[in-house]
Formats: C-alpha cells, sequence, structure tokens
C-alpha cells in the first residue's frame, strides 16, 4: 500500500477547445492524485469552450473517487492568463500544480518529481520538454531574458508547481497578474527546473482567438516586464535630439557661407532648439512611466528567499 501525502494538493487546469486531449490529460493527472495523495482537488477552468470539453470532464469527474473535481465555466474567453488566475484564487491546497495547456507529452511519474523536488525547498519548479522549442517561442524568450535581470530564466514550460508561499507573496505583489511566469521569476524565492522527454504527441492547434490574444500578451510582457521598450524610445529620443542639433548646426553654416531667405536661419533654428526641448521631456515622460510599471507591475519595495534565526 503507498504512503499517501498528507499535503493538500490542488491542480488548476486551462481547458479551450480541447475536447481531443483533455480526456487523457485529466485521466493522467486524476491518477497521480488519487494515487499519492490523500487530499486533492482538480480544478479545470473552461475558457468559453464551443466543444464538447466540459462534457469529457464531467464524465471523469463522476468517476473520481477522493478527489474533488471542479468546472469554472468562464463567461467569454478571457486567455490562459486571466482564466488561470481565476482558477488559482479559488485552490485551496498546499502546493498548487498549474498546467496551461492540455498537453500529455510527459508520463505520470513526471508529476511527481516535480512535486518532490518541491519538497527539497523550492517555492516553484517547473517541467519543460526536452524537445526544441518553437521558433516565435524561442526568439520571445532570448528577447525576454536578454532584457531583464532576472535569476531564472524563462523558457517553454508544460506545467509547474507552486508552494502555499509563492501563492500568498504574489497576491501581496499584485492585484492582477498579467504574466504568471515573469511574475513567479521576479518573486524573490527559490526555483528550479526539470526537463523531460517529451513524447511525440500532437499539440493543440490555436484557434484565431487565441492567436490574437497569445500575440498581444508576448507584446504586453515585453513591454511591462523588460528594458526592450525603455531602452528602443530612449535610443530614438537621443537620436531625434542629435538630428535637431544637426540641423541647427547645418543652418549656422547656411547662415555664415551663403545668404539665406530672411528669417529661414530664425526659424530652423527655433524648431531646432524646441524639438530638442519636446525630446527631452519625453526622455524624463518614460522614465516617469518605467518608474510607475515597476512600482505597480514588477517588484515589491523589497523580496527575500527566507529568513534564519540563530
Amino acid at each position: 500500500m503507498i504512503n499517501k501525502e498528507k499535503n493538500f494538493m490542488s491542480a488548476v487546469l486551462y481547458v479551450h477547445n480541447d475536447a481531443a486531449s483533455v480526456g487523457a490529460f485529466l485521466g493522467t493527472v486524476l491518477k497521480v492524485l488519487e494515487e499519492h495523495f490523500e487530499h486533492a482537488e482538480i480544478i479545470c477552468v473552461n475558457d468559453y469552450s464551443q466543444d464538447n470539453s466540459v462534457e469529457i470532464i464531467r464524465e471523469l469527474g463522476r468517476q473520481a473517487r477522493s478527489t474533488t473535481v471542479t468546472v469554472l465555466n468562464m463567461s467569454y474567453f478571457h486567455g490562459v492568463e486571466t482564466a488561470m488566475n481565476a482558477g488559482m484564487d479559488l485552490a485551496i491546497g498546499d502546493f498548487v500544480l498549474e498546467f496551461d495547456a492540455c498537453v500529455p507529452d510527459f508520463a505520470a511519474p513526471v508529476i511527481l518529481s516535480v512535486y518532490h523536488k518541491s519538497l527539497e525547498g523550492y517555492d516553484i519548479v517547473s517541467a519543460s520538454p526536452d524537445r526544441r522549442q518553437r521558433l516565435t517561442s524561442s526568439i520571445f524568450y532570448r528577447v525576454f531574458n536578454r532584457f531583464t535581470d532576472f535569476s531564472y530564466r524563462l523558457e517553454t514550460e508544460r506545467f509547474r508547481v507552486l508552494s502555499r508561499r509563492v501563492i500568498n507573496r504574489i497576491s501581496s505583489m499584485n492585484k492582477s497578474v498579467p504574466y504568471r511566469k515573469a511574475v513567479y521569476a521576479n518573486c524573490g524565492l527559490k526555483t528550479a527546473n526539470i526537463r523531460y522527454e517529451a513524447a511525440d504527441v500532437q499539440t493543440p492547434k490555436e484557434d484565431r482567438a487565441e492567436r490574437k490574444y497569445r500575440t498581444d500578451l508576448a507584446v504586453n510582457s515585453m513591454i511591462l516586464f523588460t528594458e526592450l521598450g525603455y531602452r528602443f524610445a530612449v535610443t530614438m529620443t537621443v537620436l531625434m535630439m542629435a538630428v535637431a542639433v544637426l540641423v541647427a548646426l547645418y543652418s549656422a553654416v547656411v547662415y555664415l557661407f551663403s545668404t539665406p531667405v530672411a528669417g529661414w536661419t530664425t526659424t530652423i533654428f527655433f524648431m531646432s532648439f524646441a524639438f530638442f526641448g519636446l525630446f527631452g521631456i519625453l526622455t524624463i515622460i518614460i522614465k516617469y512611466l518605467q518608474i510607475l510599471v515597476d512600482l505597480v507591475f514588477r517588484r515589491k519595495k523589497y523580496s527575500f528567499e527566507s529568513i534564519e534565526k540563530m
């Protein structure tokens, strides 16, 4: 007989038109939780699915013995981040498993490996497939990691386990979490990643709404959590200020060595000075906006990993 874990385990699963895969995926998660945890729950966040995903979940839920299966039906399509935040608000476990997609490319023991790793003192443990990332994902993570100072480098993750401590800290840091992976990487707690040999399964196709959402999410995350937007804006501002100075110098040369139209030099000097001042003001505004974003979304006044009393 297996000695079951005493910790309450919650699992939050994102579902959006996943009828082809949700049955096998949910069955795997349900089997692991029932066999290894005395108390567990599964929260399936139905993000306005238009297929029979919910019916499949209900059928499997009726077969559960010691695990509670809950379906959270969103009123309209919210996207994975907002929908998962709703599911996380309902989770009451000591640890919470987050599954952002129904892609069953890992064996059941991987779930336990991630959980056991968290018991070693890691508050966030993620699982990543060992296959190459998609080109768009690879570009996004390379740029994101290049323009952030996070100690934890983001990459494609299939799922992760969070301790109650990290969930409480995230809740105190932000009222809303626009991109969970970035917030987790920046919360100041210990993180780890486990790589597994991914099975060859077909990844569910994204519909038009989901593709648009993920594109917007990538752009918004770059602006909110990286220095990319700020550096680009400052570079363009400095460049335009330099152009304004060159135009002013050019007008001075024309005035000294030729006969310009009356008032032309004065007009050019005035416009150059005005644009120089305008771009200088824009630089200050951009810096203020960066500070506001940093205060609201990126981090608390301070963060710590642990406290030791001797």
